[in-house]
């Protein structure tokens, strides 16, 4: 992704990432706050599943970029 987007923008938008779960076809990931979230879904949700796929060896069809106060609580 740094190669993708940048080096320094990747060290803004992606700090604090967490790639959390897969349902399905949907990865939930968790960004720093709304504005982060809204920037990853909007210009690299594509980029993030087609790595996630090759990464994961299935089909990610749905990248869900939320806030972390969105994100559930620890397991």
């Amino acid at each position: 992704m740094a190669l993708i987007v940048g080096a320094d923008r990747f060290d803004q938008l992606f700090r604090a990432v967490r790639f959390d779960e897969v349902d399905g076809d949907i990865l939930y990931v968790y960004a720093r706050d709304e504005d982060a979230a809204a920037e990853m879904e909007d210009e690299f949700a594509l980029h993030i599943s087609i790595i996630a796929s090759k990464i994961l060896d299935r089909q990610i069809n749905v990248v869900l970029v939320l806030p972390r106060q969105l994100m559930k609580s620890e397991r």
